[in-house]
């Protein structure tokens, strides 16, 4: 393999995956269950040991959070609290850094596949894009002016606050801070426990479907009449059912109700609202891509 590798670990709540290489073309991964943090970072720090030895030039950590992205402060690269079992505080580019003795760059799960998604795929030479995930949870990152947005801490998107219509839907919601959120009403456990069956095993017919859309399609639309994206990457488990693009589009129209004119958006919604086009690994090859910039920085810094 090359001399300069990257390395990129997706920091989920669930599983981490590690990647090595130079990009899309020639990584290898490996995918192991989110245990506890000194179990899951030794195999984190094993995994580059054992693929890259003195080869590894960078490794770039997307995490899922929240976390502390700011370099100035005390807790910087640390998962701040969580409702995952024993990694509230945790410090993820700590050891790691330590261990492997190379840059680390560090951002959120979300903005790292927002990242993949702007230089390797459906995003690829635009400016500004949003990046949704729905599974477990629903996150979001954005590029802007052709930067990843971070403000005081990092976008919550999951979190908004969206029409809840409870004689539709008498659902409370599932998230344990605000309940009927984006996330509490739209993301995957809020449909198991609303309909009584994971999202893959609902028929395209089932009733559940069109309430999802509307939910979806009002967190798009008011992402999207905030920050303006050129396009809207959804991913995630929920929407893999090819049905769920066309009624997210058509609903996300409606709500708009004419108000953005955009041939963007009125002509060619199919091209403005798309699928991943890295699938599965926009997270962990945006996180290789944090390695690399993590190099520059660390050069420009002397």
């Amino acid at each position: 393999m090359s001399m300069n590798l990257f390395g990129g670990v997706e920091a989920g709540g669930t599983k981490f995956v590690c990647a090595i290489g130079t990009g899309p073309d020639d990584l290898i991964t490996e995918r192991f269950p989110t245990t506890t943090p000194e179990e899951t970072l030794s195999r984190v720090i094993g995994f580059f040991k054992r693929q890259a030895g003195d080869k590894l030039q960078a490794v770039g950590i997307a995490s899922f959070g929240p976390v502390d992205l700011d370099p100035a402060s005390a807790a910087f690269g640390h998962i701040t609290s969580t409702p995952k079992a024993g990694w509230s505080n945790c410090d993820l580019v700590g050891p790691v850094k330590s261990a492997l003795g190379v840059p680390i760059g560090f951002d959120t799960d979300v903005n790292a596949a927002a990242l993949g998604e702007a230089e390797l795929g459906a995003g690829r030479g635009l400016s500004d894009l949003l990046y949704l995930t729905v599974g477990t949870g629903i996150g979001g990152g954005a590029l802007v002016g052709g930067r990843v947005v971070h403000g005081l801490v990092h976008p919550e998107m999951g979190h908004i606050r969206i029409p809840h219509d409870w004689a539709r839907d008498p659902y409370p919601g599932t998230c344990t801070f605000h309940g009927d959120c984006f996330e509490g009403l739209a993301c995957g456990p809020a449909m198991k426990a609303r309909w009584g069956a994971p999202a893959e095993e609902l028929a395209p017919d089932h009733p559940a479907w069109p309430l999802e859309a509307h939910y979806l399609a009002l967190g798009i639309a008011n992402l999207a009449l905030t920050i303006s994206p050129k396009r809207v990457i959804l991913g995630g488990g929920v929407p893999h059912q090819s049905h769920v693009f066309a009624s997210v589009r058509t609903e996300f129209l409606r709500l708009l109700n004419g108000y953005v004119r955009h041939p963007a958006v009125v002509e060619r919604i199919d091209e403005y609202i798309v699928p991943p086009e890295l699938g599965d690994r926009s997270g962990v090859l945006g996180a290789l891509l944090l390695g690399r910039r993590a190099v520059g920085s660390a050069h420009s810094m002397g």
